[in-house]
């Protein structure tokens, strides 16, 4: 454990991570965010054996668990960055999420994730979402090497700009969002069992408060009504996916083996099979990614009142 929490200050915002193997992707994650405003991050590596602890265990602004202890059976994860929430989340800004998702809103480019929050904080909003968006190449999903420190998304250009459902969880009140890229292509005969892209990853904490399922849901219910009913627009914003790189096989083949996945790591499964096959996932409807006014022009993404 490397323990850095007595830098955090009292406006910090703070990021909570779990990882394995992603010491190629570090570099480019931890600027990403530093340049975006996190203050501190917390991570938990589980089980990392590339790399990844002693490079994290180097950042002065990073504090570090290790384990080895079962993914699935902390509920992926969730028991592990609970408790770090509820340790040392409380009354912070809290940003949780996985080293391939990368968060967009609206003016994320000239004012940075202190602005956005304070302004939240202004209009009495707890909770942000921000849908997941797959990015993908054009092209096999191995065809160009991502190398560390790179942009993710000099590769990762396209997305699918509809393709997407969303119904409403009556009981914990959010929505579930599903579609795009990996449904159309790995779960085509059967959409209901492709990937949740609905997130709620930034959250004024409180320690009543907790995860239920990944960053999908929370209790209590209020912070999972992100969304409108009346006609009118809420904030939004979107985390980039950068999951489809060129070191995706060697990832696939690993999380198949480990079995430590949701539905038996079903979801690996299909990966898996549509990669030996060589499934590309760009097609002709496909949209190369410019910035995100075209996110909010296509209705993914919302600036609802702030101007």
């Amino acid at each position: 454990m490397i323990d850095r929490t007595h830098m955090i200050g009292k406006r910090d915002i703070l990021a909570f991570v779990t990882l394995r193997n992603e010491r190629v992707r570090l570099p480019y994650f931890l600027k990403y965010y530093r340049n975006l405003g996190v203050d501190h991050f917390l991570i938990v590596d589980n089980d990392s054996d590339d790399g990844s602890n002693s490079y994290l265990a180097s950042q002065e602004d990073v504090s570090l668990w290790y384990t080895n202890a079962s993914y699935k059976k902390s509920r992926f994860g969730m028991d592990w960055i609970n408790w770090l929430l509820f340790r040392f989340g409380h009354t912070h800004w809290c940003l949780t999420v996985d080293p391939d998702e990368f968060l967009i809103y609206p003016h994320w480019d000239t004012r940075p994730l202190h602005a956005l929050t304070s302004w939240m904080q202004a209009t009495g909003s707890r909770s942000v979402s921000g849908m997941l968006l797959d990015m993908y190449p054009k092209g096999a999903v191995d065809g160009q090497i991502y190398r560390e420190g790179q942009n993710p998304f000099d590769i990762a250009r396209w997305f699918d700009p509809a393709n997407y459902t969303i119904q409403k969880n009556r009981f914990y009140q959010n929505l579930w969002i599903q579609g795009g890229p990996r449904t159309r292509t790995f779960f085509a005969d059967n959409p209901l069992s492709g990937p949740a892209l609905n997130k709620i990853p930034l959250v004024k904490w409180n320690r009543r408060f907790v995860y239920v399922s990944s960053t999908h849901m929370l209790l209590p219910k209020g912070l999972n009504q992100v969304y409108d009913e009346d006609g009118g627009e809420t904030f939004s914003g979107c985390l980039l996916h950068a999951k489809f790189l060129s070191t995706f096989a060697t990832k696939s083949a690993e999380e198949l083996d480990r079995k430590q996945h949701y539905s038996n790591s079903q979801e690996y499964h299909a990966y898996h099979a549509g990669l030996q096959s060589g499934t590309q996932l760009w097609c002709e409807e496909s949209r190369e990614y410019r910035d995100w006014r075209q996110l909010e022009e296509l209705g993914l993404i919302s600036r609802g009142n702030w101007a």
